[in-house]
Parts: structure tokens; sequence; C-alpha cells
């Protein structure tokens, strides 16, 4: 009884300075050892030159207690959330078309185009980071009789742990290739297949080069991310590329590459700045982009202006 009282002590004075019961019992360790420390100086004081034994044994028991603490804290706050699996009581609802793969996990696709039975060229597209399977560049970006034109048919999907697609914890670059080749063979996009990656999803295009090449009619890159620590790229020209990056996505790439299980915790910290890419940051790009970008701007403002003019005349009529 008197243990369940005293949890409920701690609790309460937690409460006012939003702490969590760990938390909370973590910031009592801390006074206790203040107060330890202070009854232990002033002793040493008191008494110059000798040192009370008992208090320094207890001191360092506690702060030992203390680095664990502190170690089991950090430890929870750099992992990251249980995912929210679609399909699961609670996940979301699966609203796209899906296959199973062999190790159980789901992949959510959406195509466009042609269709597979009688396109000419038959792609699977890779979406970039912050998109998913409706981030439809290609056909969508072309016109229908273009796309007839060329006979194209475009199968997008939710890359692992993207949209509607299950997570992958253990997912490699070879993984991630022999997904897309199951994805293929389930669609039946018959022997050869064209694949296309933009951004981030061009670095995953690169093991389908390496660990799927039979099935492949063609591969493009569309301003690809590259691994800048790949011993394939000539050592100059990598450390070039990289030093022209903000300070910030240097910082980003090397925790990506040397501490990789701290990669959630630093994109969703607030303490320093992460990935520019993922705040949306405009002095990423090149003065060129930036002119392309305004363009693009006012084109959606006008086209914007056009529909409130048009809904305007509605009412007015």
């Amino acid at each position: 009884m008197a243990t369940g009282t005293n949890r409920k002590v701690l609790f309460s004075f937690a409460a006012p300075f939003d702490l969590s019961p760990f938390e909370s019992s973590l910031f009592l360790v801390i006074i206790v050892v203040c107060l330890v420390a202070e009854k232990t100086c002033g002793r040493t004081e008191s008494e110059p030159g000798r040192l009370d034994l008992g208090y320094a044994r207890i001191f360092g028991k506690i702060l030992a207690v203390l680095l664990v603490g502190i170690l089991a804290w950090a430890y929870r706050a750099v992992q990251p959330p249980p995912p929210k699996i679609c399909g699961t009581p609670d996940g979301p609802t699966v609203t796209a078309s899906r296959i199973k793969l062999r190790d159980g996990r789901h992949l959510a696709y959406k195509e466009n185009g042609m269709s597979k039975d009688v396109a000419k060229h038959k792609i699977v597209y890779v979406h970039p980071f912050d998109a998913c399977r409706h981030d439809a560049v290609i056909p969508t970006a072309l016109s229908p009789g273009l796309v007839e034109e060329l006979e194209v048919y475009v199968v997008f999907f939710d890359r692992p742990g993207y949209g509607e697609s299950d997570p992958h914890p253990k997912r490699t670059v070879k993984s991630f290739a022999l997904d897309i080749e199951e994805l293929a063979d389930q669609l039946g996009l018959g022997s050869k297949f064209y694949v296309i990656g933009y951004s981030m999803g061009g670095e995953m295009t690169w093991g389908c080069l390496k660990y799927i090449p039979h099935w492949l009619a063609g591969v493009t890159l569309l301003t690809p991310v590259i691994n800048y620590w790949w011993p394939g790229f000539p050592a100059n020209l990598s450390k070039e590329a990289y030093n022209q990056k903000l300070p910030q996505d240097q910082w980003t790439l090397r925790v990506a590459h040397y501490a990789s299980w701290l990669i959630d915790w630093w994109m969703t910290q607030k303490l320093f700045p992460s990935s520019s890419v993922a705040s949306h940051k405009i002095e990423i790009l090149s003065a060129q982009d930036k002119e392309i970008a305004a363009r693009i701007s006012q084109q959606r403002i006008h086209v914007v202006f056009c529909y409130l003019l048009a809904f305007a005349l509605v009412l007015v009529s």
C-alpha cells in the first residue's frame, strides 16, 4: 500500500513539469546525488584530510545508477516509433492495390498509362524521398496522345515503409532490387522492363543494375541521390560534390553513414538543423532551378486565380 502511495506522490510531483514516470524517477535520482554530494563535501571541509569512504561509495553507486538511467533514456529516445501497418487493427485501412511478397510483406502499387498487355514500353517508377505511389511524374506529365504514341505503361509503387507498403527494417540495396523483380513478375510485365529512379529513388535503382540486370531493358536516373562513400566513384569527384552541399546536409549524410541507428532521432530533433530536403529549403536549388521554380509558382497562382474567377462567375450567374 505504501508503495502505491509513493508512486502517486511521485507522479503528482512530476505532473506540473510534464515528466513521464521514468523521467521523474531520473529527476529524483539527480536530487539524491546532489544531496549526497553536498553531505560528502561538508564532511571533507569540516574534517580536512579525511574522506568519508561510506559516503564516497554511496555517491559512486548513485552515479553508476544515474549513468545507466541516462543511457537507457538515450536508447529509448533514439528509437523510431513502432510502425502502423496497413490492414492491422491499429493501422490504417488498405485502399491501394497490393501484392504479397515472398517474405509476407505487402507492396502497394498504382498503374498508369496504357494497358500492360498492349504497351511496348513497360516502366517501373521508383519515387523519391517525401513521396509515394501517387507521385506520378510519368506519364501524367505527358499528353495522353504522346502516351499512346509511345505505348507507355508505368507502375508506381510505395517503397517499403512508405504509403501503404509494409516496412522492411532489414532492407538493403539488394532486397529493394528483389522487391522490384517480384513486383514485375507478379504483375506480368514480361521478361524485360524499364526502371526510372527519381532523386532518392535513383540511389535504389543502382541496385537493379547490380542485382537484376537480366530483367532490365533500360534504366534512367533523374537527378539521382548517390552514396558519397561508394568506392566506384572517383574520390575527388565525390569529395567535390559533397563539399558543395549545405553543412546541415553534410552532417545528415555523416549520421546516415556512420551512425544509421541515430537517423530517426536526427531527422526529428529540433536542436540542430537536419536535412534541407526534408525542410524544403530553396537554398539547395541552383540559380537556374530557382528561376524555373519561380515561374512554376507564378503559373500556379495564375491557375488558382482563374479557378476562383470562374467560381465567382458561376455564383454571380
